[in-house]
């Protein structure tokens, strides 16, 4: 029977989560989903001097926010738990003892000051200190020393670290999911540290042992893993444990191409880097994100799943919902080169969704910017005039400017429209206009525009001469939606009062 598909998403709490790390997030859930699988959240806390205050609360709220629902983790509780490292590290010194019994790691006993001075005198030479098979036996740990003097260390309270014992000449021949075979000589590796004598374990330990221990299948990371996979395939085969698939992302590139996308980018170019809102506890900066920024979920999740995946040859689909990326996801698409974002491409994915989104949900959160300049229209009032406007928008944060005239009456004109529009005989033409208007008992849309075109008509005057002075009079601007709606909709009064105040103005 195959092994179920279980796969986790680990981030450290030690700031906002990147995007790279919601689309980590993303493309375990896809894989689980599309496999009937589980998707678990564990928090890799091990290293407590990094730990920030609120970072974990920030990876649940992001992951809810973005739909990524994981199935297992804190909060979530299954067999598998506790979820935070910090949690388990009772586990974690069991193992490590487990490989020195193995004799696949030892103690080492280095000071900081010893390995220092060994690095620098590498450097001295051009070359670079590796801790492995060819200088270990000279340094100060438990190969090195005999059985006594390591007890008597270890009795003595002395400060040391567990190191893994890399093989010294094997090739290890690995596969990835993405990148296919990779193969590479264990001389080159370094005897990582995998446990500290603080008790808390190194991320490589903590890492392997929980994967086993949570049955994880598939593990789908970063590429700035890759060079750990190496270590944790030896850990597999030194615990005699099966490993689990590996598969390593690309990275997510600048927009430029060049180097991998960080804050720094989002702040000079003007976009998010982080799914939601981020205030530093420390330093109370704060750092912008999707949510707060006016995206919606559905534009950061079909956006990110570009990045590096695509449907397949002869696919021209662009706009997936959740369900459509679970079933159109798999690895055997994931690039193996990094992805180039692209700001104005997100922005065209949040237009996408904007004119998709319900109007009386759109209106409702328009209502709140209305409310804010002390504006109390109806709802009914703000469903039709966000149906008339949302075409042109991209966020709702667009509303106001596209839509300002349906509510407060312009107080003045665009200048280069207005010597444009109004000559010296504009304001008369308008004063037949609000003799027209004032005739009207019926002021629907359809009957307003059918009069006032039928007048223009009859008393041969040009279109251009009427309607652009009167979308002045009435916007401010030329700019707006079908003129007869926005008579129809502030009705005769306000709309006289408008041509009035601009004629008073010429």
């Amino acid at each position: 029977m195959a092994q179920k598909v279980r796969v986790r998403f680990a981030p450290s709490p030690t700031g906002p989560l990147h995007i790279g790390g919601v689309r980590t997030a993303l493309f375990n859930y896809l894989f689980a989903k599309k496999h009937g699988g589980d998707f678990i959240l564990r928090i890799e806390d091990t290293d407590q001097t990094r730990y920030v205050e609120g970072a974990e609360d920030y990876v649940k709220e992001a992951l809810a926010w973005c739909n990524i629902p994981y199935d297992e983790g804190p909060g979530k509780e299954k067999d598998c738990g506790p979820y935070r490292q910090s949690e388990r590290k009772e586990l974690y010194k069991n193992y490590a003892q487990e490989l020195i019994d193995s004799g696949n790691a030892y103690y080492a006993f280095d000071a900081a000051e010893e390995l220092n001075a060994h690095r620098k005198e590498h450097e001295s030479q051009g070359k670079t200190f590796i801790y492995n098979w060819h200088n270990r036996l000279k340094l100060t740990n438990s190969l090195s020393l005999s059985a006594e003097e390591v007890q008597q260390k270890l009795d003595a309270g002395e400060a040391y670290v567990v190191r893994f014992k890399s093989p010294s000449s094997e090739i290890l021949h690995m596969t990835d999911q993405i990148r296919g075979g990779i193969q590479i000589d264990t001389s080159v590796l370094d005897d990582k540290v995998l446990f500290k004598s603080d008790g808390m374990p190194t991320y490589h330990l903590a890492n392997i042992v929980d994967d086993h221990l949570m049955k994880i299948s598939h593990v789908i990371r970063g590429e700035e893993w890759l060079p750990s996979m190496p270590l944790h395939v030896l850990l597999y085969k030194a615990f005699g444990w099966e490993a689990p698939k590996f598969a390593h992302l690309p990275l997510i590139l600048k927009p430029t191409g060049k180097g991998k996308l960080s804050k720094r980018d989002g702040d000079k170019l003007g976009f998010p880097v982080f799914p939601l809102q981020w205030k530093d506890p420390k330093t109370g900066d704060l750092a912008s994100g999707y949510r707060e920024d006016g995206y919606l979920p559905e534009t950061v999740i079909n956006m990110l799943a570009f990045l590096g995946w695509n449907a397949g040859e002869g696919s021209e689909k662009e706009m997936y919902s959740l369900d459509e990326l679970i079933e159109a996801f798999s690895l055997e698409h994931v690039s193996k080169s990094g992805s180039k974002f692209d700001p104005e491409k997100t922005k065209w994915f949040q237009h996408q969704y904007l004119q998709l989104e319900n109007n009386s949900a759109l209106a409702k959160k328009y209502s709140k910017i209305l409310k804010e300049k002390g504006l109390t229209p109806s709802q009914e009032e703000v469903i039709e005039v966000v149906a008339t406007i949302k075409e042109r928008a991209t966020f709702v944060s667009d509303f106001w400017e596209l839509s300002s005239f349906y509510f407060e009456a312009p107080t003045e004109f665009d200048a280069k429209a207005y010597k444009k529009a109004w000559k010296e005989d504009t304001s008369a033409i308008m004063r037949q206009v609000i003799h027209q208007l004032e005739s009207m008992s019926n002021f629907s849309q359809e009957h307003v525009q059918h009069e006032l075109k039928s007048w223009i008509t009859s008393q041969e005057i040009g279109f251009g001469k009427v309607m652009q002075p009167l979308r002045l009079s009435l916007v401010g601007a030329m700019k707006g939606p079908d003129l007869f709606h926005i008579l129809s909709f502030i009705g005769k009064e306000e709309s006289i009062n408008r041509i009035e105040f601009a004629i008073a103005q010429a």
